[in-house]
């Protein structure tokens, strides 16, 4: 059978939200995870003896071991965070097969 030329399909699939919000989203987190980077690194240089990265704040063992600790743990939350953004970007779109048409999976 001939299809109409008056026939398009991107009509048949629903206009879906604009995604720049998860855009916006996955670049804070791409900034916190290089934060997060920079703090472990200088808190790993500041344990290690070398010159101090950030003045008075990293002067004692301690404070250099919080720097290393919270640069670590914004590293791990910058890219969780990002993973997220990115897979909410890549989800399917809501036009697909019903799930019992779908292959059986154990």
């Amino acid at each position: 059978m001939k299809l109409s030329d008056g026939f398009d399909a991107r009509r048949l699939r629903p206009r879906g939200p604009s995604n720049w919000r998860m855009r916006f989203a996955a670049i804070l987190a791409a900034l916190l995870a290089a934060f997060g980077v920079l703090l472990t690194m200088a808190g790993a240089a500041s344990l290690l003896g070398r010159a101090p990265t950030l003045g008075a704040l990293n002067d004692s063992t301690g404070a250099a071991v919080v720097l290393l600790v919270f640069g670590l743990f914004l590293l791990w939350a910058g890219i969780a965070l990002w993973r997220l953004c990115r897979r909410r970007l890549r989800r399917p779109s809501d036009l697909s097969m019903a799930p019992h048409l779908m292959k059986k999976r154990d």
